[in-house]
């Protein structure tokens, strides 16, 4: 199986085929491989088995996140010269990862998300009235794709009329990825915006989370400056896509499916376990690891400096773990699904998207209830390290 594996370009992330219908391949792979590898963008093994997965998720000594988390081979925030330290915590190993982890803990913690529920609800308000007085809308572009960006800014004490220049970095860093030159050009435009940023903080501290980056110390000392980039830049870029993509997914699949979209508003307590689903079903993450050691996994032989990638939408289609799990079942009971990863690097903003989702769908199903997709055919979706729609045009 492997020895042929390694000679076959598998999966192109960035393809059409793979970005329409993943699932599809991930199924195939089960039954093939079941990890499979591609030559494309410096080669890399895809896993697509719940448990290999998860095993090499925990493996943090042979599937190191210091190498670079991207799933290409190509420029990373490391590269960039200024930010030595990537993007911590997602893009380091202990004992880094601990300490820096923990500065991000307490802005994301369930008593601090739920201090940004009425920003974020009179955001929705806001863009759904725009939506409804022109009677018409695109459920991604004027609404998903700008809710995240204004959320995180928010946060971060950032201007809301920055949104659009957040937008255009995230998704050259992220969707448009293989364009080495422009994703390049966006970490340096994104590092260069940041560091004025903090030079402001540091003469103007206020209670956003980049002044707590400056003010706060450890172990004594005050946070390094790369490391307060590296965090700001995480925080946009890791905070900004994946949740625009969730909250699409959601209102692309009640717009393309009206008994569970009926469901959800006449049984509102559905809310919470249709997001979990959701958050299964679409799952937009596939993370990078690089294996510092030759290897295997699940009998796959890896070689040292071989890119592995945590297929956690995969594993949140494998059968033996989800009932009919190519199925989307709104009142799913058992749902440990892995869209936020696992391990010490599972995602510390969770409590965050999980209330920008509810309140997203909530406010938009109190303004529009009945809605349905104008143009089955005008849906596009982006791949890469993120999946999720990209337009999402519908009709009330």
């Amino acid at each position: 199986m492997t020895a042929v594996a390694a000679d076959r370009n598998d999966y192109d992330l960035f393809g059409e085929d793979y970005v329409a219908n993943p699932a599809e391949t991930w199924a195939r792979f089960r039954e093939e491989c079941p990890i499979a590898h591609s030559t494309e963008y410096g080669g890399s093994w895809l896993p697509v088995r719940y448990d290999d997965v998860v095993a090499a998720a925990r493996d943090i000594d042979t599937f190191v996140s210091g190498q670079g988390v991207s799933v290409l081979k190509v420029a990373n925030l490391k590269d960039s010269g200024i930010l030595s330290a990537g993007a911590p915590p997602i893009s380091v190993d202990p004992p880094m990862h601990g300490w820096t982890r923990r500065l991000m803990l307490a802005s994301m913690s369930p008593k601090s998300v739920l201090s940004y529920e009425p920003g974020t609800r009179d955001l929705c308000r806001r863009l759904m009235a725009e939506i409804t007085s022109k009677g018409h809308g695109d459920a991604a572009v004027d609404y998903a794709q700008q809710l995240p960006v204004r959320v995180i800014g928010a946060l971060m004490g950032i201007p809301e009329e920055d949104s659009d220049m957040f937008v255009g970095w995230v998704r050259a860093i992220l969707e448009f990825a293989f364009d080495v030159d422009g994703r390049a050009a966006a970490i340096g435009e994104l590092i260069e915006y940041m560091q004025g940023q903090v030079a402001d903080r540091r003469l103007n501290p206020g209670d956003d989370i980049l002044s707590h980056l400056v003010t706060v110390e450890v172990e004594g000392e005050p946070v390094p400056e790369d490391v307060i980039l590296g965090e700001a830049a995480l925080l946009l870029v890791a905070g900004v896509d994946t949740t625009w993509s969730a909250i699409g997914s959601s209102l692309y699949h009640l717009a393309s499916n009206p008994h569970d979209r009926r469901r959800v508003v006449a049984e509102p307590e559905l809310l919470d376990s249709f997001i979990e689903e959701v958050l299964r079903f679409y799952s937009p993450v596939t993370m990078g690891r690089t294996a510092v050691t030759d290897t295997e996994l699940a009998g796959c032989p890896m070689s040292e400096g071989d890119r592995v990638l945590m297929n956690f939408p995969g594993a949140n289609r494998d059968p033996d773990h989800f009932e009919d799990s190519d199925s989307f079942i709104i009142d799913r009971a058992r749902n440990r699904h892995l869209a936020f990863g696992v391990g010490i690097h599972r995602c510390a903003g969770s409590n965050l998207a999980r209330m920008e989702m509810r309140v997203a769908l909530e406010e938009w199903l109190a303004a529009i209830p009945e809605f349905e997709l104008a143009d089955p055919s005008a849906v596009t979706w982006a791949g890469g390290q993120v999946r999720g729609p990209r337009s999402v045009p519908v009709k009330f």
